[in-house]
């Protein structure tokens, strides 16, 4: 899951004994995180259906953070207004490249800040609502004592000890530890595998595949049966060193070998899509028993994953 993911609303029904409490307090001090700057890296599906069910000063704190953007968006809109009728009044005496380029240029920021405003005051949720993208936060099914609990997560994990720059590689590329590859769940994710697992249920992903003639797409892909994909997951806390950055709950999907139709699509991954009676034994690990643990990859779900070239917002 290299690109992004849609979230599935509804987190009840994949456990076969009880049913995940909403950790509320966990969602609270991610709203109130950094004085709600997170609140751009979370689903406006999560926040519109968790949001209404927090405190009403966490609420307060977050629509607070709204009225900033929107002031914020309606200034940037009035002064890109201002630049497009600047640069339409040049091409009235005299055609040229600039002056054309920045009509172009304003046009089209408007009409996203205009997208943005109108998405701040729609109520009506989309599928679109649910995607997220590495370094979102997202809600994912671990276990807490004797209880399951959906609490947000980071989508990138940070490995407890390593420093913040370790999301990032030393050409200031974003690493890829959102993602855990099977083959390295002994090495470099052995804090975690046998230990601290999570389950995010999704319903569609997306990844970036070459073009056959050279550059890149993005591929959306579905299970053909329109189930849920319910995939294995790894997580852990980061906690700062020097005790200036919050707390950082933080997670990575596992990914192994392609199906077929994946690789047929240009991947090389697929997210490991567990079987509903295993979902218990994968949030109850035994780190002494890790061959059953892959036992569980080995009987995973294999839906056709269909495909399409996605849009590009």
């Amino acid at each position: 899951m290299c690109y992004s993911a849609q979230i599935k609303s509804d987190y009840s029904k994949f456990l076969r004994q009880q049913v995940p409490v909403m950790d509320l307090a966990a969602f609270a001090r991610l709203w109130l995180r950094e004085n709600g700057l997170e609140r751009e890296k979370i689903p406006k599906g999560v926040i519109d259906t968790v949001g209404p069910r927090l405190p009403p000063d966490v609420s307060a704190a977050l629509h607070a953070r709204f009225a900033e953007d929107e002031a914020a968006w309606q200034a940037e809109a009035f002064k890109q207004a201002k630049r497009k009728a600047d640069n339409e009044r040049k091409l009235q005496t005299k055609v040229t490249k600039a002056a054309s380029e920045h009509v172009r240029i304003a046009t089209n920021k408007i009409e996203q800040l205009k997208g943005w405003i109108a998405d701040l005051h729609r109520t009506e949720l989309k599928g679109r609502d649910w995607q997220f993208f590495p370094q979102w936060w997202v809600p994912v099914i671990v276990r807490d004592g004797d209880d399951y609990v959906v609490r947000p997560m980071r989508y990138q994990l940070r490995q407890p000890g390593t420093p913040a720059s370790s999301d990032f590689t030393r050409k200031g590329e974003m690493s890829g530890t959102y993602n855990a590859r099977r083959d390295n769940l002994a090495r470099y994710w052995r804090r975690q595998f046998g230990y601290t697992h999570g389950l995010m249920v999704i319903e569609e992903f997306w990844e970036n595949v070459d073009k056959p003639g050279g550059g890149s797409q993005r591929i959306k892909f579905r299970p053909k049966t329109g189930e849920p994909m319910l995939v294995a997951c790894l997580w852990a806390n980061w906690t700062d060193p020097a005790g200036i950055e919050p707390d950082l709950p933080c997670f990575a999907a596992i990914t192994d070998e392609p199906e077929p139709e994946v690789a047929a699509a240009g991947h090389d991954r697929t997210i490991i899509n567990i079987k509903p009676e295993h979902v218990e034994a994968w949030l109850n690990p035994d780190p002494s028993n890790l061959q059953a643990l892959y036992e569980i990859f080995d009987d995973k779900q294999h839906p056709h994953y269909e495909h399409q070239v996605a849009k590009v917002a």
